[in-house]
C-alpha cells in the first residue's frame, strides 16, 4: 500500500517509512518538481499512483469520498474521537 501525506503533516512520511510503509510527502514531491499545488492535482496524483491520501483538508476528503478513492481524513471530528476514546480509557 502506498501512502501520500498531504503537506500539513509533512514528516509523517518519514515516520511511516521507518515503520515499513511505502509513504510519500506532497511537500517533498513538490520540491522534486512535481506539480502538486492544488487539491485536484494532489488527489489525482494519489489516484494515478494507487495511493491512500492522508489529509486534514475536509474538501479533499469529500472529493475522495465522492470519487471512491481511499483516504484518511484527520479532521476535527476524527481528532475529537481520539481524544474522547483516550478520556474514556483513563
Amino acid at each position: 500500500m502506498k501512502i501520500l501525506i498531504d503537506e500539513m503533516d509533512d514528516g509523517w512520511d518519514e515516520k511511516l517509512k521507518d515503520l515499513g510503509f511505502d509513504a510519500y510527502s506532497v511537500k517533498k514531491l513538490r520540491s522534486e518538481g512535481y506539480k502538486l499545488r492544488t487539491d485536484y492535482s494532489v488527489i489525482n496524483y494519489a489516484k494515478e499512483n494507487k495511493m491512500v491520501l492522508v489529509t486534514r483538508d475536509t474538501e479533499s476528503g469529500q472529493a475522495c469520498e465522492e470519487n471512491d478513492l481511499p483516504y484518511i481524513l484527520l479532521d476535527n471530528n476524527a481528532i475529537f474521537k481520539i481524544v474522547l476514546d483516550k478520556l474514556k480509557n483513563n
